[in-house]
């Protein structure tokens, strides 16, 4: 009996419904009008699409995830989840680095999926990712998904409880949706990097009134490259038969193929829902909208990849009485704090109007709670006169004591 037997034998189930093809834009070259033929491999070779996808997938990644009681809102981490979402995925894989693996899948293909391991009572002890080319999902009349998983000793079904799925929007890829957009960057890269593989162009053209030969042609240029080449240039040209020199300056064309390249940056951009800035295209960045738009990262480009993390979290590794009572979250606070001083000026009003502890404040600077630490009391006032209980007697001079 195989590894996967022996883990899921006991959890196999029946696929139903018709097939949904998900690999089609792993395996599909698909023509672009620009002739490159654009896969996940060679979409990656795109600096602009490398920096988009590692900056979503490690994003993702390295924010922490913690498994949080409904009415308490306390951190629970007593629970089987727990350890799956915030410590390691398996023995060899940390939790981190399976959402770094399975987000880039969902960008590059459309869909990202991880085998959920059970013991004997059912709960979730190990995630192990799954290639996305080695999994059909096939779904019923009302929609409900199964999965049929080709592992090494042959195919096998799933419900939707043992498969975690996370997929792209609408189930299509970023670099299948915006193909062209990539081809063409590919182009650009292509047509440059001949140009200079060629020697590029040369920086002027010497023209004799006469025919000369090959040979003639031959010591002429490296009689001008030995006097004006590198390392001699600024010296003066001492021309005579009537030769003259043109300087080949950057035409219309030039500039505009540079601002093309740019634009395919912001297009990419586009594709994945990334601020340009955030991949580095800084030609209209400052540094306030730099600010605003790393702030707009996380509510247009991260937050719907961390509620279908979430709820992926939940559907597989949560019971539905667990469902009930806990829900997974992303803590992202690293992604929202400011400088120093903004982030006492905040924690300082939280204070002085009682939203937030001393030992809650210490928690968000990643100090340890103190022993004092859990009035909500305004730290900001003071009185001379110790409160009294609410059914002590007046005091003697107290002046509406009869």
């Amino acid at each position: 009996m195989g590894r996967w037997s022996r883990f899921f034998g006991l959890r196999e189930t029946k696929s139903v419904g018709s097939p949904v093809p998900t690999g089609f834009d792993i395996f599909a070259s698909l023509p672009t009008i620009s002739g490159q033929t654009v896969t996940a491999s060679s979409a990656m070779r795109v600096p602009a699409v490398s920096c988009a996808v590692s900056l979503i997938a490690e994003t993702v990644g390295n924010l922490p995830v913690k498994l949080f009681e409904r009415e308490t809102r306390q951190a629970l981490t007593d629970h089987p989840a727990y350890r799956l979402i915030h410590e390691e995925a398996n023995p060899w894989t940390s939790a981190e680095a399976l959402r770094v693996q399975i987000t880039t899948d969902a960008l590059l293909h459309g869909h990202g999926f991880a085998l959920v391991v059970r013991d004997g009572t059912g709960a979730p002890q190990e995630l192990h990712r799954l290639d996305p080319g080695a999994v059909q999902i096939d779904t019923d009349d009302f929609g409900e998904p199964s999965y049929k998983v080709r592992l090494a000793d042959g195919t096998r079904a799933f419900t939707f409880r043992d498969v975690l799925h996370v997929s792209a929007f609408g189930g299509v890829s970023p670099v299948l949706l915006g193909r062209e957009a990539i081809a063409l960057a590919l182009a650009f890269e292509g047509h440059i990097a001949t140009l200079f593989a060629n020697g590029a162009r040369p920086a002027g053209i010497l023209s004799h009134p006469g025919k000369l030969g090959d040979t003639a042609k031959q010591n002429l240029a490296k009689s001008w490259t030995e006097a004006h080449g590198a390392g001699r240039s600024g010296g003066t040209a001492i021309l005579d038969e009537g030769m003259a020199y043109q300087a080949i300056t950057m035409t219309l064309t030039d500039a505009q193929f540079a601002e093309n390249r740019l634009e395919q940056v912001r297009e990419i951009a586009r594709v994945f829902r990334v601020p340009p800035t955030m991949i580095f295209e800084l030609t209209r960045g400052t540094w306030s909208n730099t600010e605003e738009m790393a702030r707009q990262f996380l509510q247009v480009t991260l937050k719907p990849w961390l509620a279908t993390w979430a709820a992926a979290y939940a559907r597989c590794l949560l019971s539905d009485e667990d469902r009930r009572a806990l829900y997974a979250e992303f803590v992202t606070d690293d992604l929202t704090t400011t400088d120093t001083a903004a982030r006492a000026a905040a924690y300082g009003q939280y204070r002085s109007m009682g939203a937030m502890t001393a030992n809650e404040v210490r928690a968000g600077l990643n100090l340890p709670p103190h022993p004092a630490g859990d009035d909500l009391q305004n730290p900001y006032t003071t009185t001379s006169a110790a409160p009294q209980p609410p059914d002590a007697p007046p005091a003697e001079d107290d002046p509406t004591h009869a």
